[in-house]
């Protein structure tokens, strides 16, 4: 294994250096987890003795910055037959059921390291899976949220844990709460107070930080599952540690329909109207939006979080994403209930929503799409020093082979274009995460058979009682 503090130098055919475009012959150095050094335009002949060289195409790491673990188990199960976003969620209620700390340390690490695989040296993980069985807690409360750290160090991420505030099951049709109920009571904390009491205890330093590898960031579940008068203590531990705020924002539009009848306005301003929004925090989907709400998040400079493969496969709908960008929101992307997970593929599929929309190509550039990948979504997850391959950044790398059959014949000059609109998560071959490399020639150095340990994990889960 790499030693994490030794000084080390690759050497890139081809590389996207954000701002900067792609560049070939790339020399970047990095001493412990930090680049050092980055030249475009040296030759493989001048490269220094033991520089690795990264064949294809190099992108910084990216970031996954809308993730629950947990419904990794649900893939392929919950796309048989039909059903709508709410039978869905039903099902998703029974894995989360089943899951204890150990059992999750298990999944979420082959879920993470399902992720590395895909490039991904970053997640946020939108955490609402707290309690024991009935709302009973756990001798540590916050041990399924360890487990999850554990799991991120396991695989060899970074991870954002944004513990999430859910105190409700749902606002009924005319608007009247609904209480927890089933599987539910183990997200409950009782209120914003016992929720913020419990995060306490998780014992982030004063930035924040609660491992060399993870920092605290906190989330309001979403209109449906938190009062306004509960969102106070959320928003007041977000500045406390200058920490992430994430929130489901008008996924569905029943959701809409739900608070404008309770609360006599949209999500949107129900959230501005509590102090949640801002250059800190991320609204997640953001899919049924009026003009007034693309306005407000955009002055507020909130950022937008897509996750275009589950919006798919719930039947969520497209969501305005050249409309936010355009209005001032920073854009990122999550792959969510892991549908998919290929990072890639979020991109792409955000460019392609526009066009079925608007019957227009190129609202956005590769280059944009790119960003939203990298730096964005480390900047929402609270990791402004990383999505660069620039001096001072987290040393992270991702090389992708040209020689595959999606990427074969990709000419230098277009490049990124060529792997955003046709590369998958099956064409990263190489991923180093803060200095350490964690995959290489397409193999998981730290989890030794992900598929077996993903089969391992989830098999238990949908086996019936």
């Amino acid at each position: 294994m790499t030693d994490p503090g030794a000084v080390r130098r690759w050497h890139a055919d081809l590389a996207w250096l954000p701002g900067q475009g792609v560049h070939s012959g790339v020399l970047i150095e990095a001493a412990g987890r930090y680049f050092t050094a980055v030249t475009p335009g040296v030759s493989a002949g001048d490269r220094p003795p033991g520089t690795v060289r990264l064949a294809g195409f190099t992108l910084p790491g990216m970031a996954n910055a809308h993730s629950h673990a947990f419904h990794r188990a649900l893939r392929g199960v919950v796309q048989a037959g039909q059903g709508t976003f709410w039978t869905w969620r039903e099902r998703m209620y029974q894995v989360a059921g089943r899951l204890q700390p150990d059992s999750y340390l298990t999944l979420a690490r082959a879920v993470y390291a399902e992720m590395a695989l895909a490039g991904i040296t970053c997640v946020g993980e939108f955490h609402y899976l707290h309690h024991d069985t009935g709302g009973a807690r756990y001798g540590d409360p916050n041990e399924m949220g360890r487990a999850l750290l554990e799991a991120a160090a396991q695989a060899g991420l970074r991870i954002t844990l944004l513990d999430t505030c859910y105190l409700r099951g749902g606002l009924s049709a005319d608007g009247s709460p609904v209480a927890l109920s089933g599987a539910q009571e183990r997200f409950g904390d009782g209120d914003g107070a016992g929720w913020a009491e419990r995060v306490a205890q998780l014992g982030p330093d004063e930035h924040g930080m609660l491992d060399a590898h993870a920092r605290a960031g906190v989330a309001i579940h979403s209109v449906r599952a938190v009062p306004p008068d509960q969102m106070g203590p959320v928003i007041a531990c977000s500045h406390a540690y200058g920490a992430p705020l994430h929130a489901h924002l008008s996924e569905q539009p029943a959701e809409n329909e739900a608070c404008l009848t309770a609360y006599g306005v949209t999500p949107a301003c129900l959230f501005e109207q509590a102090g949640a929004l801002g250059p800190r925090t991320t609204a997640v989907h953001a899919t049924h939006l009026t003009g007034d709400d693309i306005e407000l998040l955009g002055d507020t400079r909130t950022t937008a979080c897509l996750c275009p493969t589950t919006e798919a496969d719930l039947a969520d709908g497209i969501g305005p994403a050249r409309a936010l960008t355009a209005a001032g929101c920073p854009l990122s992307l999550g792959s969510d209930s892991h549908a998919v997970v290929d990072l890639l593929a979020e991109a792409r599929l955000t460019e392609m929503g526009e066009r079925l929309v608007s019957g227009r190509r190129g609202s956005f550039r590769a280059e944009e799409l790119a960003e939203a990948a990298t730096v964005a979504g480390h900047a929402c997850l609270g990791w402004p020093q990383a999505g660069e391959i620039a001096p001072g950044a987290f040393a992270d790398l991702v090389a992708v082979a040209l020689d595959t059959p999606r990427l074969a014949g990709a000419q230098p000059g277009s490049v990124l274009e060529s792997v955003i609109f046709a590369g998958s998560a099956a064409d990263v071959r190489t991923v180093v995460i803060s200095g350490r490399d964690v995959v290489a020639e397409g193999r998981h150095l730290l989890v030794d058979d992900v598929p077996a340990a993903l089969d391992a994990a989830i098999t238990p889960l949908l086996s019936r009682p």
